[in-house]
Formats: C-alpha cells, structure tokens, sequence
C-alpha cells in the first residue's frame, strides 16, 4: 500500500486547522505543515497533530510556499489541502480504499474540489484539481497565484470530493495586488495568470481593464481550452459593466467555438435574450443548457443549477410570458425536481394552482 503525506500551508488558522486535520488524518501517514507567518495559535494547533512543523518566510508567492512543503514530504506520494477544507468520513473511507489499491505506476490522482453550497448545503460550484500527485520534483506547482500543477504522467480520477468550508473571510484584495505587482515589475504572465488575472479585474469591478486582459488571454496559443470557454464568459461580464451589450453577446457567441456549448454559456446566452424578451430565443438556449453534458473531467468549472434547476426554471418564465401556461407549468415541475425546496418553484406552484 502507497503513503500518503498530507502537505499545507497556513497562515492564521487556529479556527479551522485542528477541523481539517481531524477530518483527514486517519487517511494519511505523515502530515507536514509549513507555516507563512501566523500570528495566532495556529503552529500550536499543528504541533499537536504532527512533529513536521516549518516555517516559510511568505513572499506572494503560493507555489514556492507550497512546493516547498512538498519538499519536506517524505510518502510515497504528497496531498495538499487548505485549513479550511474538510473530507467526510464517507469519502476518507474512499481515500482508503483508494491507497490501498492504487497501482503504482499512477502518477496524479484528480479529485473534485466543492468551494461552494446552496442554502441548504448542496454542491453548487465544482471542479476536478490535482489532489494527490507522486512525491518527484516533476509535480510541483507553478504560478505565485491559482497555482496549479500542470496535468501528467499517468493520471486518474477518482470521485472523492474535498470540501471547501470557509469559517472567515479572506483577504478579498489579495490576489489582485499579487497581479499588479507582477504587472509592475514586468514579470511575464503565461495565458493561465491572464485568465486568472482577468477574473479577479472582473470581481473588482475594473471592467476596462478586465476586458483587455481577457481579450489578451483569449488571443494567446497557450490558453487551456476550459479556461478559453470561461474567460469569454467573463469577458461578456465585463462588457456588460460597462454596458457594451452587443459585444457581450458576441463574446458568448464566440465561446461555442472552442467545443460542445457548456450548460454555464447556455445559461449566459438563455438569460440575454430573457432580459430582452426575445423569449423564443431565450427557449432554444436554455433548453440547450438542459441538454447539455456536464464536463467534470476536463477540470471545466462547473455552476450545478445550469445543469438541471436553472434553465428549467428559467424555461417556466419563458413560456409563462409568452402565454404558454401548460408547457410554464411543466418546466417549473421540472425545476422541483431538482430543488423541491427552491422559493422559486413553491411561488410559481401556488401561482399555477
């Protein structure tokens, strides 16, 4: 059977930390924690779980912190989590049985990573990231932010999700100053911190900006293609910021090149024309989003509600405004099917009745 070291990095944690290894340590065989600089009890929490304690001088750069935990690792292969992800005990008891039958020559296992929940603690954003990955200075994580270790080797996914539970908030400004001073210093950017890049711009509201960014990666040759689809989902939403709606619509339209629609860019599209009321529009593409096959092997962001509840939802308004009460009603059943509890499908329900 392969060992496993659970490598981390922390930094102010002591809310969350003991939660994490608990959840966890039963799975691993050696724990390594590197410490940036924590000014709390988060190095005592980790000296009660593990003798394998360090410190790193933190230098706005994730991938050194981390790459240097995995350094210190001496299993057969190395596992990284934040403080405040979390595994249930059912899927430890996958990641067991994965250890125990893991054929050697597998290099990096792909796991799911939930880092978001509905209200009432569903999945509601997803993605596969390489979780486990062989202890050899081939796998080491590149880029200062997002870091990410670049897909090889012999890889497998395995359907043990890790959860995301944060406990407090971050520091939202962060990343974005890691860019800009990047940008200061003319330190290149490959086409993964350009996309990355342009979404933090995006979620700060710096639309122009964001815009030149995103149309920068999408011109690049090196741009993975899930990103490709993403960043011109993002590129709309800064063009409508800056009320530039056509060219949003554009920008949409031009993700369908890259592969089969994304039930996230249906979505897009479907909502367009239901702001408009160009309803018949809206039907096609939202009806598309409920045809369309959720990509969670790519590594693709996945938004859960634009496979199922969203465009079932959103079809039920469509046809209700158009006059259609029995095919309205019959999206909005749909849409109960799968949130029997959503605000908005009990409403329509009584309306219906």
């Amino acid at each position: 059977m392969i060992s496993i070291s659970l490598c981390m990095i922390v930094r102010d944690e002591e809310q969350v930390l003991g939660r994490c290894l608990d959840s966890i340590r039963e799975a691993v065989d050696e724990i390594v924690i590197v410490d940036t600089g924590s000014a709390d009890r988060t190095r005592q929490i980790a000296w009660q779980y593990t003798d394998r304690v360090f410190d790193f001088s933190w230098r706005d750069d994730f991938s050194a912190a981390r790459n240097y935990a995995f350094s210190r690792a001496s299993g057969d292969y190395c596992m990284w989590l934040d403080a405040d992800d979390v595994m249930t005990p059912a899927n430890v008891g996958k990641l067991l049985r994965l250890k125990k039958n893991l054929q050697p020559e597998v290099d990096m296992v792909m796991m799911p990573y939930i880092t978001a929940f509905d209200e009432k603690g569903r999945p509601a954003f997803s993605y596969f990231r390489e979780r486990i990955v062989r202890n050899s200075s081939r796998y080491r994580f590149q880029g200062r932010v997002h870091e990410a270790i670049p897909r090889q080797g012999y890889v497998i996914f395995a359907d043990i999700p890790v959860e995301h539970r944060k406990a407090k908030a971050g520091d939202s400004d962060r990343n974005l100053r890691i860019y800009r001073q990047m940008q200061a210093e003319g330190e290149p950017m490959d086409g993964r911190s350009l996309y990355y890049f342009g979404r933090e711009l995006l979620t700060h509201g710096e639309y122009q900006e964001g815009i030149r960014i995103l149309r920068e990666f999408l011109n690049r040759p090196d741009g993975w293609v899930e990103n490709k689809i993403d960043a011109t989902r993002q590129l709309a939403a800064c063009l409508y910021g800056e009320g530039r709606e056509e060219e949003a619509l554009e920008a949409l339209l031009a993700g369908l090149k890259y592969d089969v629609p994304r039930g996230e860019t249906c979505c897009d599209l479907g909502r367009h024309f239901l702001d408009r009321g160009k309803y018949e529009q809206a039907v096609f593409w939202y009806r598309q989003a409920l045809e369309a096959e959720k990509k969670m092997d790519t590594g693709a962001f996945v938004q859960e509600e634009c496979y199922g509840f969203l465009p079932a939802i959103s079809l039920c308004v469509c046809y209700d405004r158009m006059g259609m009460r029995d095919k309205a009603k019959y999206y909005n059943d749909l849409a109960g099917k799968y949130q029997p509890d959503s605000p908005y499908y009990l409403q329509n329900k009584t309306y219906f009745s």
